[in-house]
């Protein structure tokens, strides 16, 4: 190949959206080689590895690990292994998603029922202590990625018990979280109808007591996902929609970016905000 068809990283790095630190970074860890490195220590690439620059830079994008990247450049042409790769990257985020939405709820148990060394009616301690164990028991199974039946039977059952345990001894913002983890489970074990019941039990807790903030955005977020689950894409589109007009009431910025992040894990639905 003559030098003149040869690019510079400024070149690569311009078509592929990448910087040419990245470019760089990549050379010296082997996933992007130059076609040629004089002795001057400038780089030079073949005009086709752009293509594979480019794919570099759509996989990072998703955070997709290096190591799975170096498999599709293995084989740039191979549509099925790419497929694969990022199934397995989604299921990653999806448990690394639920995972943080349990530290979430575990902090605002902290917050609601603060932390103390006092000793309380032994009752409702063990009660409360129960609920939560429960609650965050049921976080650990769903970020699980190879969960049997059997685990899936204890998750169901164990997110009902951490809801009755709150309706003995919690205040209404417990419950209506108690039943939108019901909702979740049953969502992600695709059954649709009750999820649509648990969903709409939030719902109705915070209506009727006036829960507004993240709690209200996350339960037409349960809808919306058991709507998807149940088939009904018209309700999911719908139940987003109320979902994104209370998230511009979520006054944490950091509770609204979790639940844009749920919005965007809705089985068979495409962003359309």
């Amino acid at each position: 190949m003559d030098d003149a068809e040869l690019l510079t990283v400024g070149q690569v790095a311009r078509r592929a959206g990448l910087t040419t630190r990245a470019l760089r970074h990549y050379d010296r860890v082997g996933l992007l080689r130059p076609q040629v490195d004089p002795d001057n220590g400038y780089r030079r690439y073949a005009p086709r590895q752009v293509a594979l620059a480019r794919l570099i830079a759509a996989l990072r994008a998703a955070d997709v690990p290096l190591e799975q990247v170096r498999a599709c450049l293995a084989a740039p042409d191979d549509e099925a292994l790419r497929r694969r790769v990022l199934l397995a990257h989604r299921t990653r985020l999806r448990a690394r998603l639920d995972r943080l939405r349990g530290e979430l709820h575990s902090t605002e148990h902290l917050l609601t029922e603060g932390i103390t060394d006092m000793p309380e009616t032994t009752t409702v301690a063990d009660q409360r202590q129960l609920a939560v164990d429960l609650f965050n028991g049921v976080w650990r199974l769903l970020e699980k990625e190879d969960r049997t039946v059997e685990d899936d039977d204890r998750m169901v059952h164990m997110a009902h018990a951490s809801r009755y345990h709150w309706g003995e001894i919690g205040a209404p913002e417990n419950r209506s979280r108690g039943e939108w983890q019901c909702a979740r489970v049953y969502a992600v074990l695709e059954r649709g109808e009750p999820a649509l019941h648990h969903a709409r039990r939030g719902l109705d807790i915070c209506t009727a007591h006036g829960i507004g903030d993240w709690d209200l955005a996350f339960a037409y977020e349960a809808l919306a996902r058991a709507a998807a689950v149940a088939g009904d894409a018209d309700a999911a589109r719908e139940w987003t929609g109320r979902a994104l007009a209370a998230a511009e009431k979520i006054s944490d910025p950091e509770d609204r970016r979790m639940l844009l992040a749920d919005l965007e894990t809705i089985p068979g639905q495409a962003r359309f905000w």
